[in-house]
């Protein structure tokens, strides 16, 4: 019974220590290799490539009348509704003439009245005139007869230009197109009184021709600099999210203007408008092209973000110690690179980090070029279409066996 106890202890000491060495291999081994290389890649590829600055904008007609009245008065007729089609000239409501009529009439009785009393002031002068050449008038007495003269003149003119006055009113009450174009916009119904005492009310907007839109889009004061007369535009609509429509930048307004502390400038933008889709007030989503090219070689900005542990950088640093990189090299110092250039921004030195034919991390800097936001332009002979290159780490240990990341090898020596 001693026996077979003492060997009962021995195999269960033995049980435990095998289960405690194989935790500890599983710690030492298993876990170092689930903390390495577990990479995401990204592959070099070749394509076309847009920088672009975003923004949004009000549509608008070209030109757009707002047709008021210079007079006051009830709305007698209206001749024309929404969306009508006018012609410059054309009459598209009356006002109530029965005042104005009667304001004409007073004038011109008062005009006539003046006339008479010049006449009759002339006819004064004339004699005076002989009568104080005679010596038979005295100085005083003719210079009060001149200056009869004088005012009955004066008068004449101010109701002259009363008449004229109460003439014009009359016919602003006949109210016209200025233009040619479309009606927007209908304020007034008939029978409803304007008043034009203190400001000129808005019966009706016309936009003059709708198969020309434009649109104002408010640019950051960072990417202003980046916006030109005559630049390419791409932009959409909500009531057709389908649709591209295109234009061109027609006008940067110097005039700043600040929302929640950020400076913005109008940027006013022409757009075609031949279908007659796009519509007054509609809210367009725009997109200023600043450059695109063709078939060049680019990658995914994660790549240019990555960054590998203190450990991997350290072992990359005395790897390459031997190289002789170009001169941005040295500005680099095998340490991360800032986060991808903001878009439009050209000629930066970047690094890429891969496997070379033997396994290591190496990285390697990379001069790049314009980005979408997305991927960024590669410039330079030293890379290649289908090379993988490192774009990020994977989540945390999975418990499994981690396979061998891709061999991308070395790209062409970058002398």
């Amino acid at each position: 019974m001693a026996i077979r106890g003492f060997l009962k202890n021995r195999i269960l000491l033995i049980g435990i220590s095998l289960t405690a060495l194989i935790a500890a291999s599983y710690l030492l081994f298993g876990s170092t290799s689930n903390r390495a290389s577990q990479y995401k890649f990204a592959t070099l590829t070749k394509g076309d490539l847009e920088s672009t600055i975003s923004s949004t904008g009000t549509l608008s007609a070209v030109t757009q009348v707002e047709v008021g009245t210079q007079v006051s008065g009830v709305i007698d007729k209206l001749l024309i509704d929404f969306n009508d089609k006018v012609k410059k000239g054309q009459v598209i409501a009356v006002l109530d003439t029965s005042l104005l009529s009667s304001a004409v009439t007073d004038a011109q009785s008062g005009f006539l009245k003046s006339e008479a009393q010049l006449e009759e002031a002339q006819t004064n002068y004339s004699r005076s005139s002989d009568l104080f050449k005679k010596g038979m008038l005295s100085e005083s007495e003719f210079q009060t007869v001149k200056t009869a003269l004088k005012t009955a003149q004066a008068s004449s003119i101010s109701a002259q230009a009363a008449l004229q006055r109460a003439q014009q009113n009359l016919k602003y009450a006949i109210i016209r197109s200025p233009i040619d174009g479309t009606v927007t916009a209908r304020n007034v119904e008939a029978g409803q009184t304007v008043a034009a005492s203190f400001s000129t009310p808005t019966l009706f907007t016309i936009a003059q021709d709708l198969s020309k839109m434009e649109i104002k889009a408010l640019v950051d004061e960072s990417d202003i600099g980046q916006i030109k007369k005559g630049q390419s535009v791409r932009f959409t609509v909500q009531a057709y999210p389908d649709k591209t429509f295109e234009g061109k930048v027609k006008q940067v307004r110097v005039q700043p203007t600040t929302i929640s502390n950020v400076v913005n400038y109008t940027v006013m933008i022409s757009a075609e408008n031949r279908d007659n889709l796009l519509l007054p007030g509609m809210t367009a989503t725009v997109d200023f092209i600043i450059e695109h090219k063709t078939n060049v070689l680019m990658v995914s900005n994660a790549a240019l973000r990555f960054q590998p542990t203190e450990k991997e950088l350290a072992e990359a640093q005395e790897r390459m110690r031997p190289m002789k990189p170009p001169p941005p090299w040295d500005s680099l110092k095998m340490s991360m690179p800032p986060p991808a250039a903001p878009f439009g921004t050209t000629s930066e030195w970047k690094l890429l980090w891969y496997y070379d034919n033997d396994g290591k991390l190496v990285a390697a800097p990379v001069q790049v070029g314009i980005t979408d936001g997305t991927n960024t332009e590669i410039l330079g002979n030293h890379f290649s279409a289908g090379m993988k290159v490192i774009s990020g780490s994977e989540s945390a240990t999975k418990g499994s066996t981690t396979s061998r990341p891709p061999n991308s090898g070395p790209p062409p020596p970058m002398m």
